[in-house]
Formats: structure tokens, C-alpha cells, sequence
């Protein structure tokens, strides 16, 4: 009973970001206070520069630092989770794992995706082991994840810096935490967040699109980018109406000026009014209408 109670803690502290719910309710009624809840949560801070020198090892045990995945170019996917975690961490894994699926992007090739372990007793064997096993489930040709582990110190580092706040039950021998993707710009500085069990896709399709500052997106990604904006309170992204009508004024200038210019050259090819190089008659003044009127006498003919 304790065990159940701990998870369904992980899981109304993943679907609250800030710890805004102090119990749990059966049919409406208070039950018991959950503990604790306080400490698990997300303190946002966007624009904080990550560290790039916090130092872990891979799932090969090379020591490697955050700043090797901030290449200048890509945007990167970061989770959180620990490998013996029994319920949340796999949800997770579950739930970035399924997003990158409905992604046209491959992670590894247009954006990196990283999962760093919260739990200093990970090692890489688990972390390799973590690896197969997301990579076999996802399926992508050419992809890659990066799963990492490292001291308590430099867990921490990353940790603080993102606003991620979890802690160590010793009773039940697990870490409460919250469920969220992060995401990171080419440079390392955090640009979104993202809660919750499941991601939507067209979320994070716009999260990577925003972390990706501009950089290899086509112009339709960047039409798209330019007409979401991310709502706060529905942590979602939605409709910016009013750029949307800037962009409906724009096409309608373009259509309009595209169709008054086949017009032009249709008109210029016909020789019509819109041609300056045909000729055209003077005006013709009206004494020289009445001359033309009266009719001309006739020749005499020489004898």
C-alpha cells in the first residue's frame, strides 16, 4: 500500500509543475496529504545558461561533459530519470521515446536527445543497457540517445541549473520527481519546457523548432514558429492570432500584386492601354472634323 501510495505521488507530482496539489482525492474527498510534494517540482528558468563543463560518462564509460552535446548547431531534448526507477522514469523514457517516433526530425541527426540519471549508483553497463533497448523501440534509422551518468556533484550542477527539484525517499528507496522534457538551444541555454505522461507532438515539434533559434529550418518551419506562441498557462503552444493576420495581410498583398502584374503584361503583349511603347493618334481638334465634313469640289477637266 505504501509502494502504490509513493508512485501516485511521482505521478500528480509529473502533472504539476510547481507542487499547486497538496493531497489526494478519492471521489471528491481528501484522503491523506501526500509528503513532501513541495520538494518535487520544475522552477523554470528560461534563457539559464547550462553547464557546460559538468562532467559524466556515457553509455560506454567515456568521460564526457554537457558542452559535448551543445554543438552550435542543434537544439537537444533533455530528460531526467534514473535506471532502477519502477514506475516514472520508464513513463518518461515512454513518453520521448513515442514523441521522436511523430517526429520528421531524427534525433541524432537534426537535434540531439539526452537523458541524464538523477541516481549516482547508475553505471554505464545501465546506461547501455537503457540505450538498446530505447534505441530498439523507437526504430529510427540513424538515430541516436544519449544516455548519461555521473557523480552526485555534477548531477546536481545540471539539475539546480534547470530548476528541476526531486529528492531521495530513503523508506521506499526511490527519487520523486516530476515528468518533463526540456529543451535546449544550439548553445545550451533552456528554451521550453514540457510536462506530463504524454508530449504532443506538435509541442515538441515546436519546442525544437523554438530551441533551434532559426538555425537549418525551412521556411515553412519558420511560417509555422512565427504563428504559435506558447501559452503559460495551458503549457501549450497556440494560435498568435494577431501574427496570423499580419501573415493573411501579407498574402493577400501578394496575390493581389502578382494578379495585377499578369494583367500588366498580358494588356502590354495585346498592345491595350496599359502598353507606353504603342502608338497612339493625337487628338484630333474640331475645325478639322467639320473639314472633313464638308465635301470636296469637284476637278475641272481642260478642254
Amino acid at each position: 500500500m505504501t509502494r502504490l501510495l509513493f508512485t501516485l505521488t511521482l505521478t500528480l507530482a509529473a502533472v504539476s509543475s510547481a507542487g499547486a496539489q497538496r493531497g489526494v482525492r478519492e471521489e471528491g474527498r481528501a484522503v491523506r496529504p501526500v509528503p513532501n510534494l513541495d520538494r518535487i517540482g520544475v522552477d523554470e528558468r528560461l534563457d539559464q545558461q547550462m553547464p557546460r563543463d559538468a562532467a559524466f560518462r556515457d553509455h560506454e564509460g567515456r568521460p564526457v561533459t554537457l558542452g559535448d552535446y551543445l554543438d552550435g548547431e542543434r537544439p537537444v531534448l533533455l530528460t531526467f530519470a534514473y535506471h532502477s526507477c519502477p514506475s516514472l522514469c520508464s513513463l518518461v523514457l515512454e513518453a520521448t521515446r513515442n514523441v521522436a517516433k511523430e517526429q520528421q526530425w531524427t534525433p541524432g541527426r537534426e537535434y540531439q536527445m539526452v537523458t541524464i540519471s538523477i541516481d549516482p549508483r547508475d553505471t554505464p553497463e545501465k546506461a547501455a543497457e537503457k540505450r538498446r533497448e530505447s534505441l530498439a523501440q523507437l526504430g529510427r534509422e540513424g538515430a541516436d540517445w544519449h544516455f548519461l551518468v555521473g557523480d552526485e556533484e555534477a548531477i546536481r550542477r545540471v539539475t539546480v541549473a534547470a530548476g528541476y527539484r526531486y529528492f531521495y525517499d530513503e523508506v521506499e528507496d526511490q527519487y520523486a520527481h516530476a515528468a518533463v522534457a526540456m529543451f535546449l538551444t544550439p548553445s545550451g541555454k533552456l528554451a521550453r519546457y514540457i510536462y506530463g505522461l504524454r508530449f504532443d507532438p506538435s509541442d515538441v515539434r515546436l519546442a525544437l523548432l523554438e530551441a533551434s533559434q532559426g538555425r537549418s529550418i525551412s521556411a515553412g518551419e519558420r511560417i509555422l514558429l512565427y504563428c504559435y506562441t506558447y501559452d503559460q498557462e495551458r503549457q501549450g503552444y497556440v494560435l498568435f492570432a494577431s501574427n496570423v493576420m499580419k501573415l493573411g495581410g501579407l498574402a493577400t498583398m501578394l496575390f493581389l500584386g502578382t494578379f495585377l502584374f499578369i494583367l500588366w503584361r498580358r494588356e502590354k503583349r495585346r498592345g491595350g492601354l496599359f502598353d507606353e511603347a504603342a502608338p497612339r493618334t493625337p487628338p484630333r481638334s474640331p475645325d478639322s472634323r467639320v473639314a472633313d465634313s464638308v465635301p470636296a469640289p469637284p476637278k475641272q477637266v481642260e478642254a
